[in-house]
């Protein structure tokens, strides 16, 4: 007896999942089973056994008020048999439910697949908890607070009272439930995902244990994110500090606020506890404040801190910690002398560990690096063929468009869709850092071309350049481009400017597709926005443009 068939069928009209319910009711009764359709990406996925007809299925969906466009045989590359024997509970579990959870189930579930998600705390990972949603939150806040107490215009008398933090972070946890709720929570039944609470076990290459249920998956992709890193410093196990996680939850100002770390994370925080009124500073074991960055560039960033009156400590090493009531004292050797730098407030920035401790991957098969993250190939694939991952887990860029990135790349290759292997790739990343100005960078810098052996030409536009900053009465920063010197193609941007993340965007569209230096000159670019100085940048590799016109190019 011949086996049923599996289809796909597109359909354009359906709206919600009433609709859903309409398409499957409608098949069903013309002979199809496990009709799975989503209003979302337009669609039914359903089996059927050999005598069905398509002309009768096109029917039956337009009867109920809705426009087939086409019905597909799914192919072994849609959904791969997975190559076991034995039963799986799932085509794919996945491991965490941030957005490369997210993402990576979503894109399952669109080539059919049987899908869980295992989440062992609160839905939603980090981005939308406790990472970006609420700390952009608070720092658009404190800028406006901060804005208020000191603009740059004269003839503005403006003035702001104390923050109100109680109500600000009820505010901030307002939009993180709302946020998690419609960008999360109701994606699991839309897309009929089974959402599974627990800590998640693996036993064996092939089966985890969630509380007292074992599950057998096809494939599995741990997305289980990670968590503030805290350096080894004797005494801070028995001091009361922040991470930033809690700093975003302080409803009190405090005085002095210590950073031990100067990443991105801890200049965010730093200058938002400082635009709150709290006395900052930072301290590094580095010599170099944010090395990732050109030296031109660098030294902006740290004028814009001296000008903040944020202090930052370099080279230094921490001797211990201590606390005596509500104080905190951190012991530094610098340069072989002892200082104390003493604070209300410690906050630990300096960095991010994954989350793998309670997974048990070693009885997975699933090899470690140094930091116990999942080592893993380019196509997100680690040492049991099994097991995929994608995300902040991974330690690799911490950004949520990477892990949403990788959550899908990492599904495409676990089941085999497509055909063939998908490579990650990674090599045109834009990194924002939302300070006042923010700090922006995609690309290469010229320290990385040079590095690489490329032959490059760059060009610095400070800031006081852009009529945008000018009529903003704010001058603070500065654009570099990075291109090479026979082609002029442009390798690598880095922007500190007001609205540095939105101007980063297209030079990521520069880079990432080939644009050259004549290509950005040639582009018209509109007056009086930030974006006019990637142009402006542009035409600084072979003119003066202080001595052009407005709009001149």
């Amino acid at each position: 007896m011949a086996e049923d068939t599996q289809y796909h069928m597109d359909i354009q009209g359906m709206t919600c999942t009433d609709c859903e319910r309409h398409v499957g009711k409608a098949l069903e009764g013309i002979g199809a089973s496990a009709v799975r359709a989503n209003f979302r990406r337009g669609e039914a996925i359903f089996w059927a056994p050999p005598q069905f007809s398509f002309d009768r299925a096109r029917e039956a969906v337009q009867a109920a008020g809705y426009h087939p466009r086409g019905i597909r045989e799914l192919e072994a590359t849609d959904v791969k048999a997975m190559g076991h024997d034995e039963e799986v509970d799932y085509e794919l579990v996945v491991i965490g439910s941030g957005s490369a959870a997210f993402a990576a189930a979503i894109e399952a579930r669109g080539a059919g697949a049987r899908v869980a998600m295992i989440e062992r705390g609160t839905l939603g990972g980090t981005c939308v908890n406790i990472g970006c949603v609420p700390s952009k939150t608070l720092l658009r806040a404190s800028d406006i607070h901060h804005r208020a107490v000191q603009n740059p215009f004269r003839g503005l008398a403006t003035h702001a009272t104390p923050p109100d933090l109680a109500t600000v972070v009820a505010e901030k946890d307002a939009l993180v439930e709302h946020l998690r709720q419609k960008k999360y929570a109701d994606l699991i039944p839309a897309y009929d995902i089974d959402l599974i609470s627990g800590e998640a076990e693996f036993l064996d290459p092939q089966r985890i244990r969630v509380g007292d249920r074992i599950i057998t998956g096809g494939r599995y992709i741990i997305a289980t994110g990670a968590r503030p890193r805290i350096p080894t410093i004797p005494g801070l196990e028995q001091v009361s500090y922040l991470t930033s996680t809690s700093a975003l939850n302080l409803t009190t100002i405090p005085h002095h606020l210590i950073v031990v770390g100067s990443g991105y994370i801890a200049l965010e925080l730093g200058q938002l506890f400082r635009h709150w009124g709290s006395q900052v500073t930072l301290i590094q074991r580095s010599p170099t404040l944010m090395p990732a960055y050109d030296e031109e560039v660098r030294s902006v960033v740290a004028e814009m801190l001296l000008d903040a009156g944020i202090e930052v400590i370099p080279s230094a090493r921490y001797e211990r910690v201590e606390e005596r009531g509500a104080e905190k004292f951190v012991h530094l050797t610098l340069g072989g002398s002892p200082r104390v730098v003493r604070g209300d407030a410690l906050l630990v920035a300096t960095g991010r560990d994954p989350n793998t401790e309670a997974l048990n991957l070693s009885a997975a098969g699933v090899a470690m690096g140094t930091q116990n993250e999942p080592l893993f190939d380019d196509q997100l694939q680690t040492s049991n063929p099994r097991v995929y991952v994608a995300g902040d887990v991974t330690l690799g860029p911490q950004f949520v468009y990477v892990a949403a990135y990788e959550g899908k790349v990492a599904a495409q290759n676990a089941l085999e869709l497509g055909g063939r292997p998908i490579p990650l790739d990674l090599d045109v990343v834009p990194a924002v850092t939302f300070t006042q100005p923010a700090l922006a960078k995609v690309g290469l810098t010229q320290v990385e071309a040079d590095r690489l052996g490329l032959s490059v030409k760059t060009s610095v536009l400070p800031l006081e350049a852009v009529p945008r900053a000018l009529a903003n009465r704010d001058t603070r920063g500065v654009i570099k481009l990075v291109a090479e010197a026979d082609t002029g193609r442009i390798r690598g941007a880095q922007v500190v400017a007001e609205n540095a993340g939105d101007v980063i965007y297209a030079a990521t569209l520069a880079v990432k597709h080939g644009l050259t230096v004549k290509d950005l000159t040639e582009t018209m670019a509109p007056y009086l926005t930030m974006t006019e100085g990637l142009k402006l940048a542009a035409l600084t590799f072979d003119k003066d443009v202080n001595k052009l016109s407005c709009c001149a190019g």
